[in-house]
């Protein structure tokens, strides 16, 4: 009896294609990737147990949102964010997550929805009052990773009150390329999650109050606060990674 051939249902293959386009972003959110890393198709798909297709079709549609980028030498690496990149990332999220906050604003929230953002505002409060009791002044690893998941969800939910998926997708996009540099750093200081802390907190306060005005200018600040941050770490940043090259090169010219 003849061997019937394998086939493939489409739909089959595009669950393929999403679960390594997933995997990708799993891999870059978690740090597994970082900025400048080569994507490698082979041990990718031996991962994902299929075949290099899948892989190859994620890293263009990840090439194509700018997560991904093309090296010098021909191959896909890990986006290298720039000080200009950052600005403008900063300024996209501001100009869409203000006027979903706004639009957040205008109905009244239901019950369910205000106990997850008043809990996701609290951990930060618990990370604040771990750090006072053990005389830390910034969040180790275990404690930023609990506070980039509050702060994601945070933001997150007041977008998918604002109802539209389109301007969700986006944002969740770009704050993925906000991370990418934000793995560099280190932990949140105890006056950045104060900050934080309180900004959260009003601008609750204001879509609670369905007080659309008030909640877009909180916002605003809040997110503006948070990229002057990001750019004098990236300057700092910058400033050491020339420092240790300096370094290095005086001493290779002392060797030779």
């Amino acid at each position: 009896m003849p061997r019937r051939s394998k086939t493939h249902h489409p739909g089959e293959k595009h669950s393929v294609r999403m679960k390594a386009y997933l995997l990708i972003q799993k891999k870059i959110a978690s740090g597994e990737l970082r900025a400048g890393t080569l994507i490698s198709e082979l041990a990718l798909s031996r991962e994902l147990g299929s075949s290099r297709t899948p892989i190859r079709e994620a890293a263009g549609q990840l090439l194509a949102e700018g997560l991904l980028e093309l090296s010098p030498g021909g191959g896909i690496v890990v986006t290298r964010l720039t000080r200009q990149s950052i600005i403008e990332l900063y300024e996209l999220r501001e100009a869409l997550e203000v006027f979903a906050v706004g639009r957040a604003a205008q109905n009244p929230m239901q019950a369910a929805d205000r106990e997850r953002l008043e809990s996701l505002i609290e951990e930060t409060q618990v990370l604040l009052e771990e750090l006072k009791t053990s005389g830390q002044w910034e969040l180790d690893a275990a404690q930023m990773r609990r506070f980039t998941v509050s702060d994601l969800g945070f933001h997150a939910l007041l977008l998918r009150l604002a109802a539209n998926t389109r301007i969700s997708k986006v944002i969740a996009d770009t704050r993925l390329m906000i991370l990418i540099f934000g793995i560099q750093r280190s932990g949140h200081r105890r006056d950045e999650l104060e900050r934080i802390y309180r900004h959260h907190r009003e601008i609750l306060e204001a879509v609670l109050e369905q007080d659309a005005k008030r909640a877009r200018r909180l916002l605003a600040e809040h997110i503006q606060a948070s990229a002057q941050e990001r750019l004098a770490e990236f300057d700092h940043w910058e400033r050491e990674s020339s420092l240790a090259n300096l370094d290095l090169a005086n001493s290779l010219s002392l060797e030779d």
